[in-house]
């Protein structure tokens, strides 16, 4: 049990390191994403170092209006005035900015005065066109001009209050530019990987053997193609973005706090953010394990209500002819309010992220406020330390609802990868041979046949020459289909070998094979398409031309174009063929075997569920289909097969005997039996 709980811990963690590979080869989509993302948080951080200049414009700290002349003070001030007045080669102007700057000098502020000594390195270092003297600054160039830094009252200038605002604007615009390629580029990316899943998973499905469709339930892998893969794409497209730039912004006004901090020497904010970030991602890390666990749940429980739809919409028929809707209805119903409650139980868990997120957040907040209320700390001071706590909450809010949404996702990408893991395929060997002709004959040797340990066939051995018809007869269950399947290696055998001109049929290449065998079942297979298309199904490159020839030998031109069907070869023939009868379903499946022209035809009675007239137009189409071929025929009604080179007769999967008609009945035995059951119920 131990065992199995890690082993389950380890599918789960590989799940996220997958699902990253499939986004590498948009690697540079996915950078520029994150880039943004950076430039987010970068802005943010610029925003947030704004803030408290902004907040200081309104708030001053110095002492307004003018200097406080004391008796120390009082000789030197009137020293650097006298000096002022009589220093030659000033202009009146800049006589009265000197004496202005004496008598209010901008260090009563320490604010007023870090901003001019910035402005002064930043103009020196960089070479701007001004220059700061005293409490004003100097424009040089395009125009020269001069505008106070600090008013008389004490306060920062409408100038520089109005260039800080346009800073603040500007890294806001950057910042929004950059959370748009951000959301664009990582959702793009996060659409195309799902987009890559589901061709993945549609070439992995398509390529399982016959034996694990045997095992799966339709409606099942339907709802892994699409149910699972659709929650990965709306929680993976739509979370990439916040899980890019929500760190990155986080990180940044942690940043700021801690500048603020160290600033003014208030360290109670870090105090508060070490227990409270803690306590706020727990909830998050606790909620989110149970999550998944209850999306994977109910992903078992909606492929159930897909499988039940699939089963009733398919078998619609049955439902109508036996009176079973109500009954249906009701079995539809339990299935659908299981999943319900499955949705309910993930959904609880995942809204009661947010609000515990919230609290935690709003009492710290509270807590912090008390602080400095009680420390008497100014509105400044305040803004700095808190705005980044603020800012801080809706990308936090943000992360909380990623996580909760990846979990999601994760618990869909889990059952994607325990199916994309799966692999029934049959094996093919590196050094396969192609099979490029057909020349002398198809042999079963001593073949068997196990399916979920019962045997279905047990030591079957015959030949068929080229150019032969070998019929195979016997009861429901004796493994006439088997042995069809076995030659076009649907399946393998599980003992002995079935051999085409002495080369195992498992050292064939699959493709050149299958290019040597048309197959006609007894249930034809329509697509969805026009009748065209499904008789040159496998012959993308057949023309018109040719899709009409071998329409006129399957008997099926005239019906296709006397006017029951208004579009003629054009004509949608709808879910499984419906819009078509039964015969003429038949007839463009044997159209399309004609088409391809194979070799070697395997026919599984197309004519037992036909009305006579309609039997014969089949019949005579199947055998102008056999006609120069080596034929396998799986027959029910016997009068079909009389002309055969050699009939088989199958008893509990063992040949019980074989010969030709004539010679069968004369033996009296098991093909006897089945002559006269059926022609007594024919007459």
């Amino acid at each position: 049990m131990g065992q199995n709980s890690e082993n389950e811990r380890e599918f789960k963690a590989q799940s996220y390191f997958r699902l990253l590979k499939y986004a590498r080869p948009y690697w540079f989509r996915l950078t520029v994403g994150i880039v943004a993302g950076m430039l987010v948080g970068g802005s943010l951080f610029v925003s947030l170092m704004l803030i408290p200049q902004l907040v200081g414009v309104v708030d001053p700290t110095g002492t307004p209006g003018q200097v406080e002349v004391t008796e120390e003070s009082y000789d030197a001030t009137t020293t650097e005035l006298l000096k002022t007045v009589e220093q030659p080669g000033l202009t009146q102007q800049e006589r009265a900015r000197a004496i202005d700057a004496i008598l209010h000098p901008p260090d009563k502020d320490p604010q007023l005065t870090k901003m001019l000594n910035q402005a002064r390195s930043a103009a020196e270092h960089y070479h701007l066109p001004l220059k700061v003297e005293g409490r004003n600054i100097v424009v040089t160039w395009p125009v020269s001009f001069t505008f106070e830094a600090v008013s008389p009252e004490g306060t920062v200038a409408w100038q520089i209050f109005a260039l800080y605002g346009v800073l603040f604007v500007l890294a806001w615009l950057v910042k929004n530019v950059a959370t748009y390629i951000n959301h664009y580029y990582t959702r793009w990316v996060g659409a195309k990987v799902v987009a890559d899943l589901r061709e993945e998973i549609f070439k992995k499905l398509i390529n399982q053997s016959m034996r694990f469709f045997g095992n799966m339930d339709v409606g099942h892998l339907i709802s892994r193609c699409t149910n699972d893969t659709s929650a990965i794409e709306s929680s993976v497209s739509n979370s990439i973005a916040d899980f890019t730039s929500a760190p990155i912004q986080i990180f940044a006004c942690l940043a700021a706090v801690i500048i603020a901090c160290h600033k003014y020497d208030s360290y109670a904010l870090m105090v508060i953010l070490l227990i409270g970030v803690p306590l706020v991602v727990l909830p998050v890390h606790i909620l989110g394990r149970r999550i998944r666990k209850v999306y994977k749940k109910s992903f078992a429980r909606i492929a159930e209500v897909f499988s039940r739809m699939h089963e009733v919409f398919t078998g619609i028929r049955v439902v109508k002819a036996y009176n079973t809707e109500v009954a249906e209805e009701v079995r539809f119903n339990r299935v659908n309010r299981d999943y319900l409650r499955q949705v309910v139980r993930a959904l609880r868990l995942q809204l009661l992220i947010s609000p515990a997120m919230e609290v935690v957040a709003v009492a710290a907040t509270l807590v912090f406020l008390v602080f400095s209320y009680s420390q008497g700390i100014s509105v400044t001071q305040l803004a700095a330390l808190l705005a980044p706590a603020f800012m801080a909450y809706q990308p936090i809010k943000d992360l909380s609802k990623v996580v909760a949404s990846l979990q999601r996702s994760m618990a869909a990408a889990d059952r994607y990868f325990h199916l994309i893991d799966t692999d029934t395929s049959l094996p093919e060997k590196p050094d396969a041979v192609a099979l490029t002709e057909f020349k002398d004959k198809i042999e079963l040797d001593r073949a068997e046949f196990s399916y979920d340990e019962r045997k279905i066939i047990d030591g079957v051995s015959f030949a068929i020459p080229k150019g032969h018809m070998v019929a195979v007869v016997g009861e429901t269950g004796s493994g006439k289909t088997t042995i069809a399947n076995l030659i076009a290696r649907f399946y393998d055998v599980t003992g002995g070998a079935v051999r085409i001109d002495g080369v195992d049929v498992r050292d064939y290449s699959l493709e050149s094979l299958r290019k040597m065998i048309g197959v006609v079942n007894q249930d034809a297979i329509l697509f969805n398409d026009t009748i065209a298309n499904n008789i040159a199904y496998g012959c993308p490159e057949a023309t018109r031309e040719q899709i009409i020839e071998a329409a006129k030998l399957a008997n099926a031109h005239e019906f296709i174009v006397d006017g029951r069907h208004p579009e003629g070869y054009d004509t949608e023939v709808g879910e499984k063929g419906f819009k078509l009868s039964g015969g003429e379903k038949q007839r463009v499946a044997i159209a399309r075997a004609i088409l391809r022209n194979p070799p070697i035809l395997l026919l599984d009675e197309a004519t037992s569920a036909l009305d006579t007239v309609t039997e014969k137009l089949v019949q005579e189409a199947l055998n102008k289909v056999m006609s120069n071929r080596t034929v396998f025929a799986i027959a029910h009604r016997l009068s079909t097969i009389r002309n055969a080179n050699m009939i088989v007769v199958l008893r509990h999967g063992r040949v019980a005997e074989c010969g030709t008609h004539q010679e069968l009945l004369a033996r009296n035995g098991a093909y006897r039996k089945l002559h006269d059951t059926q022609f007594a119920m024919d007459n």
